[in-house]
């Protein structure tokens, strides 16, 4: 019975993988908005009521591409981050900002599904909450490992210090927990810098730095240095 059980589980993870990706190839021809349930069982030649006992609803599928997704790109960033282990927080800041922006790069569709414009009629559940956080995560990690080690540099702000970010929070970045025990302008400068790396890597992807910017890698490359320079008593994070 056990080998049986092991069989079954291994077919449905199977057949669940293909319908993700038949769906992921849905979104790279016709955006979240055309993702179809019975487009995909057709691709996959299935019944629709097949793919309906794994995903009820098309929300139900867009929100496992999202899980997806965010855990992907949330991982990319974790092992970027360690992978300088003992490594100043500036330089595995700017590891972490460049890693991001590699994965978006090599995947336009499931990013633009992450941060695009927002499918209508569809409310992401909680379910997505903690995986959409794990970038914002690691950059605050980083921000209090630098505060630790005495290397944090204040930055002055006019109109008060917190910015009113000490009381709210930012989906799929820093959140009030996230921020605890970081000095209020500490938590609005790292909440800038999380709107920053995203809105670089949406202007580069969506196509809003044409004929403005030239080299938008070159660019990012500058901008993650400079934003990394925050967490260096230096003042300058390695070039």
């Amino acid at each position: 019975m056990d080998a049986i059980r092991t069989a079954r589980a291994r077919a449905r993870a199977e057949l669940i993988r293909e319908i993700k990706e038949s769906a992921r190839g849905q979104l790279a021809v016709h955006g979240a908005t055309g993702l179809s349930l019975r487009a995909v069982a057709r691709e996959l030649g299935m019944a629709s009521s097949a793919v309906y006992r794994y995903f009820p609803s098309r929300d139900d599928l867009l929100t496992a591409l999202l899980v997806d997704g965010f855990d992907a790109l949330g991982g990319c960033a974790e092992r970027a981050a360690a992978g300088a282990p003992g490594g100043a927080p500036a330089d595995r800041w700017v590891a972490v900002w460049t890693a991001v922006r590699g994965w978006a790069v090599e995947h336009p569709q499931e990013y633009a599904l992450l941060y695009g414009s927002p499918v209508p009629d569809y409310a992401a559940p909680p379910d997505t909450v903690a995986p959409a956080a794990r970038v914002g995560l690691v950059l605050t990690e980083l921000v209090r490992e630098a505060e630790l080690r005495g290397t944090l540099r204040p930055v002055e702000r006019s109109g008060g210090t917190a910015g009113g970010v000490a009381g709210g929070s930012a989906r799929g970045g820093v959140t009030e927990t996230a921020a605890a025990g970081l000095p209020g302008w500490a938590a609005a400068r790292l909440v800038e810098c999380w709107a920053q790396l995203f809105g670089l890597i949406s202007f580069e992807l969506f196509g809003h730095f044409n004929q403005v910017v030239e080299d938008p890698a070159a660019f990012f490359a500058q901008t993650v240095r400079e934003t990394g320079t925050w967490l260096s008593e230096a003042g300058s994070a390695r070039r």
